[in-house]
């Protein structure tokens, strides 16, 4: 289901998750439930990388955690290489998380700081009982030249002894070294100064090819995610309004938050793929989770917004080839 490749088989398959958390007043009385995810559904084929974008509390990290099973999901189906997580337990479920691993917004506090990068990148191998003590030492000396580091000169070192971006690559090396297939980036460049970033998504890449890893990659930044994308899911309030082809949807946007999303990309030309968003009743406050609006959860903003939307809620749909959006108005396509 909606795929890079049809017929290409999925890696992961994400069906209908939602996730909710429970709110309490001072761990008591419930005050209410907070449905972070909502009927979320994707596939990331072997060898993809999909983008994952959309404002703060749009469920993005909470998408991350849940499909590694960190918390369970409320309902929903997670599916990694045909088997479904939601029903592994015990040592089953700690053998498929091997082959998939996560690498975290700060590099810095992600790294215990009394380890050094050898001791650091070694752990997952002792973890899973992986090789003998020369094995394991061999196998992180090639990981962390892999990602540009040498083990004769920054193995001995702590985390406070290293570069930001140094200790992100340190732990995009950890990740590695267990030879996983998909990497959950959860923002993992928004901590890192701009030269930095370059580098580092180009180390992305570069992994990508060589090894053949998928990417669910996680973030604000909307001209990064498409320039290491294949394809792009617009979050808003725990739902999937927009997915597609990173540079389709980048360049022509259907729905109007995607629009808004780009237009608010500092140095963007306003008039470069980005529709007219002039008009409509606009809130200028994001609705909230607990109480999310009726039908369209983004009507309260949308410049498009009718009586239909007000009461119905869209699903998401194809437009275009391997294009899908969310909305009962999308721009350049009928409703």
């Amino acid at each position: 289901m909606m795929s890079a490749e049809a017929n290409a088989p999925a890696l992961l398959s994400v069906q209908n998750l939602v996730h909710e958390f429970v709110l309490r007043k001072h761990g008591s009385r419930q005050r209410g439930v907070l449905r972070a995810l909502c009927g979320v559904s994707f596939d990331i084929a072997k060898g993809e990388t999909l983008g994952v974008v959309g404002e703060s509390g749009s469920g993005k990290t909470t998408l991350a955690r849940v499909i590694l099973q960190v918390p369970r999901p409320t309902f929903g189906r997670v599916l990694f290489r045909g088997e479904e997580l939601t029903q592994l337990r015990g040592r089953r479920l700690f053998e498929f998380r091997r082959f998939m691993q996560i690498v975290f917004q700060d590099p810095v506090s992600s790294l215990n700081p009394t380890w050094r990068v050898l001791d650091i990148v070694e752990e997952p191998l002792l973890g899973y009982r992986i090789g003998d003590r020369r094995g394991r030492q061999r196998k992180v000396a090639e990981v962390l030249e892999l990602v540009g580091l040498s083990a004769a000169a920054h193995g001995r070192r702590r985390p406070r002894e290293l570069s930001g971006g140094q200790c992100q690559r340190v732990s995009i090396a950890r990740a590695l070294v267990l030879d996983p297939e998909l990497i959950v980036c959860d923002e993992a460049l928004s901590a890192l100064d701009v030269l930095i970033q370059a580098q580092i998504s180009n180390l992305f890449d570069e992994l990508r090819q060589r090894l053949g890893l998928s990417y669910l990659f996680i973030s604000h930044d909307l001209p990064l995610v498409r320039k290491i994308s294949d394809r792009i899911a617009v979050m808003h309030l725990g739902r999937l309004c927009e997915l597609g082809p990173a540079t389709a949807l980048y360049e022509r946007p259907l729905h109007p938050y995607t629009a808004r999303l780009i237009a608010s990309i500092p140095g963007n030309d306003p008039a470069f793929g980005i529709p007219d968003l002039a008009g409509g009743e606009l809130c200028r406050e994001v609705p909230s989770s607990v109480q999310p609006p009726s039908g369209c959860r983004y009507h309260p903003r949308c410049p498009r917004v009718q009586d239909r939307c007000r009461t119905e809620e869209p699903v998401l749909r194809p437009a275009f080839e391997d294009h899908f959006v969310a909305c009962h108005y999308p721009f350049g396509v009928q409703p």
